[in-house]
């Protein structure tokens, strides 16, 4: 009789998967639910999916049916470690796609006042959340963090956009097209990209220490990884990608991006960088070598509609609104709130002044650019995982999440107001009308 090779691994159990089915249904239920009454209510449907796990999270369902929710989200690893699999499935697809928006003529065409608009829109915020960080007192900053990595993770995470949430506000409001809804868009693009360098690095000196050749080895590897993409990675994505695309095979099509995708941030991962980075990467390698929006319709519909809310519904289910009711810590989440807000907002407010745009194009610019949704949850996350924070700094994180892209919508709207529409402006609406999004 042969012998097996190896032990036999014993495939999940019967009472495992129950749970992991149930987690999933509720999950998807509750968030696609308060995802729609929030576009209802003029919010991104981002905020309704977080809400939706907060609710069946700690903060209201664990203290209201604790033993439903122990049975529901036990406190066991090998139990969240299933749903977390689902969610970073999820986010990687998201970012990649997110990354697909990004487009290369933007920038061409509008590289002065774009460069200023995002490099005081990144540099104030990233100055003040490191300042922050360096003042923010234990447990939001938790003990065995160093106080550099914690610091520079926070400015990290207060001076990025978040392209999806801003792609969908502009779209919502009927204003992409607009000269203002260009300059947050390709604006915001950048600081997107220059944001997941900065979460990389940040990531390398948490795993690896914070000493100088650790971070010699983080910007050689983002360096590298972005030298790829837009050399032989571009050349060899326009060849694989259109010639799938010329032969009219959908399917074909979507399994070659995802594995692209997923390829993509599995280097990134193994240069001991975020796999995220190599994900968004991916995504402009895709739309540089000629992919379009209706190639991907399919997978973007599955990932908007089941992946993404599963996400940020198991990103909510962390955050604990309990840790806030101290007055200290409560005081310092305001802070981390008022500090990502103001940075933004008068980082981007100066780069439109100083790129030509009048008061009211500025004012447009740093309400627009303050959404940070998506972005944040993502950063947050990352950093809840690798223990460079903890759940105090996390829910700080989700807050500013949530009340930036509550604000975003109403502000820009009353601004653009008070902004004619220019003869250029509308024939640019006649491109956009095919991507009218309903609510």
């Amino acid at each position: 009789m042969t012998e097996l090779a190896g032990p036999v691994i014993a495939p999940i159990g019967a009472d495992a998967l129950l749970v992991f089915l149930v987690q999933l249904a509720v999950l998807l239920a509750a968030a696609r639910a308060l995802g729609s009454i929030a576009g209802k209510l003029g919010m991104p449907s981002v905020v309704g999916e977080l809400l939706a796990g907060v609710i069946l999270g700690p903060s209201v369902f664990g203290k209201v049916l604790p033993s439903v929710s122990g049975w529901l989200f036990p406190a066991i690893p090998e139990q969240q470690h299933l749903i977390d699999a689902v969610g970073q499935v999820g986010v990687i697809l998201l970012v990649g796609i997110a990354g697909m928006q990004l487009d290369p003529e933007q920038f061409r065409r509008r590289l002065g006042a774009t460069m200023m608009i995002s490099f005081f829109g990144l540099v104030i915020p990233l100055g003040l959340g490191v300042a922050l960080g360096f003042v923010a007192p234990i447990p939001m900053r938790p003990a065995d963090t160093p106080i550099f990595v914690f610091a520079l993770f926070l400015g990290t995470a207060l001076c990025v956009s978040a392209i999806p949430v801003i792609a969908k506000t502009l779209l919502e409001l009927g204003i992409a097209h607009r000269k203002v809804g260009q300059f947050i868009l390709a604006a915001g693009m950048f600081d997107d990209a220059v944001g997941w360098c900065l979460v990389s690095l940040v990531s390398a000196l948490a795993l690896h220490g914070s000493g100088p050749e650790t971070l010699v080895i983080a910007v050689v590897g983002i360096g590298v990884l972005v030298v790829l993409a837009l050399l032989p990675g571009r050349i060899l994505t326009r060849k694989l990608v259109l010639g799938v695309a010329e032969s009219g095979n959908t399917t074909r099509l979507l399994a070659l991006i995802v594995v692209l995708i997923f390829g993509s941030a599995a280097l990134s991962h193994s240069l001991g960088l975020e796999a995220i980075f190599g994900a968004f990467l991916c995504g402009m390698m895709l739309v540089s070598g000629g992919l379009r929006p209706h190639h991907i319709a399919p997978l973007n519909t599955v990932v908007m509609s089941v992946l993404a809310p599963i996400f940020f519904a198991t990103a909510g289910l962390r955050m604990d609104l309990s840790v806030l009711v101290t007055g200290p810590l409560l005081l310092i989440t305001a802070a981390v709130v008022v500090t990502a807000v103001v940075g933004k907002f008068a980082g981007a407010f100066l780069g439109g002044m100083l790129g030509g745009l009048s008061r009211r194009e500025s004012f447009a610019l740093g309400a627009g650019m303050n959404a940070r949704g998506v972005i944040e949850v993502i950063i947050a996350m990352i950093g809840l995982r690798m223990g460079i924070i903890g759940v105090e700094a996390y829910t700080a994180l989700i807050t500013v999440a949530v009340v930036t892209s509550m604000m975003a919508p109403p502000l820009l709207r009353w601004a653009m107001s008070g902004i004619p529409e220019e003869d250029e402006e509308e024939e640019r609406a006649q491109r956009y009308a095919a991507y009218e999004v309903k609510t």
